[in-house]
């Protein structure tokens, strides 16, 4: 395990990319080779709703009436997770922000605390290549761990790598028009971020298109040279 940035402030990183770019699978691996901690918008919302805190609660109530949770509930969930003692290496968000409006509402949540962006990773890949990489995805359905019929199978077949369960899960809406809605969708909406942190002078690229452990290795270069 390479050694953990040291930094005044938590490190605060941020993984853009289309559906199928590897923003979950990398983020896992970051989490391991530096002690940040990902969190996930759909995740940190089921865990304050399990939770029942303030912000958990106004998030339940708001979807059982089959509304969308608004980006200040998020916030209020985002603020008192980043105020947990696990995240004093750092975090990694994976889905949020995913527009200008949520950028600038991020950018005044870690300014309450003297905090601002580290870097924005886009994770940049082919389209065209996105539809057959995400259609053939599925999950460990224990411990999350992803996997990919051509390019990521199990060492032995059937057998999670990571915790040795043989249960395995897809979700539904990986097919290949799905995933066609999700770009276009991803395009018209998270991609200005792009411009939007290249303007702030912390973006930074990666193809996404190469081997995973290639990734990883010029993920891991980023983080070493932006928050070490």
């Amino acid at each position: 395990m390479a050694d953990a940035p040291v930094t005044t402030k938590p490190a605060v990183l941020i993984l853009l990319g289309p559906p199928g770019a590897g923003k979950g699978t990398q983020a896992r691996m970051l989490q391991e080779d530096f002690g940040l901690v990902q969190l996930s918008t759909g995740d940190l919302l089921r865990a304050a709703v399990a939770q029942g805190t303030p912000a958990g609660l106004a998030a339940k109530a708001v979807m059982e009436a089959g509304g969308l949770v608004s980006d200040d509930i998020v916030l209020a969930i985002l603020r008192d997770r980043m105020a947990e003692p696990d995240v004093s290496h750092g975090i990694i968000l994976d889905g949020f922000p995913r527009t200008d409006g949520q950028a600038s509402a991020l950018d005044a949540l870690l300014d309450e605390t003297g905090q601002s962006v580290t870097a924005a990773i886009s994770m940049e890949v082919d389209d065209g290549a996105m539809v057959d990489r995400v259609a053939g995805r599925y999950t460990c359905a224990k411990c999350g761990e992803g996997y990919h019929d051509s390019f990521k199978v199990p060492a032995k077949a059937g057998v999670c790598d990571k915790c040795g369960s043989t249960e395995f899960k897809r979700r539904p809406d990986d097919n290949a028009e799905t995933v066609r809605a999700r770009l276009e969708a991803y395009h018209d909406q998270t991609a200005p971020l792009i411009a939007y942190y290249e303007g702030q002078g912390v973006l930074k690229r990666v193809d996404a298109m190469g081997e995973i452990a290639d990734v990883r290795a010029e993920l891991a270069g980023i983080v070493k040279d932006v928050a070490g």
